[in-house]
C-alpha cells in the first residue's frame, strides 16, 4: 500500500466508495465522475502503479475474471459494457495505480480522441 495512493486509501477504508464487487484481490467501486450510466473501477488490492509492474501471471488473469463479476454485478454483463485501461498520463490515468475503468448502460459510441 502507497501511503500517497488514493486508491490504496480506499482499499484500506480510509477513504469510502460505494462497492460494486470485492474479493481477495480485487476491489470494484463506482466512479465519481461517470462517463457512462454504469462507470466502475476494478482494481487490484495490491499497489501496482502501471501495468508493467504487475506480475503477468496469474494476476492479469484473475483481474479478467474479476471485471467480469464487477460488469455481473452491476447489472450490465448481458448486454455489454466496454473494458478501459489508462497507461500513463498520455493516456488520461489520473491515478498512478492500475485499474480498470468498465463502462456499460447504454451504447457507448467511439471517440478515442
Amino acid at each position: 500500500m502507497k501511503e500517497e495512493c488514493i486508491f490504496c486509501k480506499i482499499v484500506g477504508g480510509e477513504i469510502p466508495a460505494e462497492v460494486v464487487y470485492q474479493d481477495s484481490q480485487f476491489l470494484a467501486i463506482r466512479d465519481i465522475h461517470p462517463a457512462a450510466p454504469e462507470h466502475l473501477l476494478v482494481l487490484p488490492k495490491q499497489h501496482f502503479a502501471t501495468i508493467a509492474q504487475c506480475p503477468e501471471d496469474p494476476l492479469l488473469a484473475a483481474l479478467l475474471r474479476a471485471v467480469h463479476h464487477t460488469a455481473k454485478a452491476a447489472g450490465i454483463a448481458e448486454s455489454g459494457y466496454r473494458l478501459v485501461l489508462n497507461q500513463g498520463p498520455d493516456a488520461g490515468q489520473e491515478v498512478p495505480h492500475l485499474h480498470f475503468h468498465v463502462l456499460g448502460g447504454k451504447r457507448l459510441g467511439w471517440s478515442p480522441a
